[in-house]
């Protein structure tokens, strides 16, 4: 393959995915890395993109799926209720570390002041729990993906892999009997990272992701111990959520 025609792979590409990895690049092209890196380059001098440790980000994201704020206004009662019923899940002095999506933000809303360290990779957590004089918030170190305020890349990922926490909280963009699911590597990879710090693992997700798939798969079901919903998952997905042995937790019962 040409120059020009990856070039014209990898722009495609970005239009809908606005970080991506060199090691993705190097799949979806079948390039070396070196190659990839010269096209980044050259994609960068000519104002198309702009490279980053390990990649390359857009200079004008196309889509506001990833925007918090957007997001945060979807389905709002439904993470209010998954929020409560997942914080409650939480016992005193336990450490929590909590992801960056929204529905893991209204589970930071109403824990108590007697749980123990915070720990998250999103800066409106960190924002919403800062004035707290009872509670010991700490946050990774990373490059900063605007669009939803988490905090992304080697640093996030080196700094969760020397860590041990009791409890892990994350959201997922899909659930399904295969396992659960997100759209993006570079927070795939934070929440792989997440996952192995942690003793004991819950997944927030409200109905709507019931047996959505996105393009990549987080994980299997098998290290996940618990998924708080507002609503009990269809047959075939509660059937493979008991045969994993994850409890099923639904917010008001």
């Amino acid at each position: 393959m040409h120059s020009e025609e990856r070039k014209a792979q990898i722009v495609s590409y970005m239009a809908t995915a606005e970080f991506v990895t060199v090691e993705e690049l190097m799949r979806l092209t079948r390039a070396s890395v070196s190659t990839v890196r010269r096209d980044l380059l050259g994609l960068e001098r000519e104002n198309v993109l702009q490279r980053i440790h390990g990649g390359a980000r857009t200079l004008q994201p196309r889509t506001d799926n990833f925007v918090f704020d957007a997001r945060d206004t979807q389905q709002v009662a439904e993470k209010e209720a998954i929020g409560k019923a997942c914080a409650a899940l939480i016992g005193p002095r336990q450490s929590v570390l909590i992801d960056s999506g929204t529905t893991c933000f209204h589970v930071a809303r109403y824990l108590g002041d007697d749980v123990g360290q915070i720990i998250s990779n999103s800066l409106p957590v960190a924002n919403l729990l800062s004035g707290s004089m009872r509670r010991e918030v700490l946050v990774c170190g990373g490059m900063i993906y605007p669009r939803l305020g988490a905090l992304i890349g080697p640093h996030a990922i080196e700094a969760f892999s020397h860590m041990h926490v009791d409890v892990a909280v994350l959201g997922a963009s899909g659930l399904s009997e295969e396992g659960l699911y997100n759209s993006h590597m570079l927070l795939v990879d934070i929440q792989r990272a997440v996952i192995s710090c942690a003793a004991r693992v819950i997944f927030c997700v409200d109905h709507t992701k019931f047996n959505r798939r996105s393009p990549l798969l987080l994980t299997d079901l098998s290290p996940v111990d618990v998924v708080v919903s507002d609503q009990p998952p269809p047959g075939p997905l509660a059937a493979a959520l008991r045969a994993a042995g994850v409890e099923m937790v639904v917010a008001g019962q």
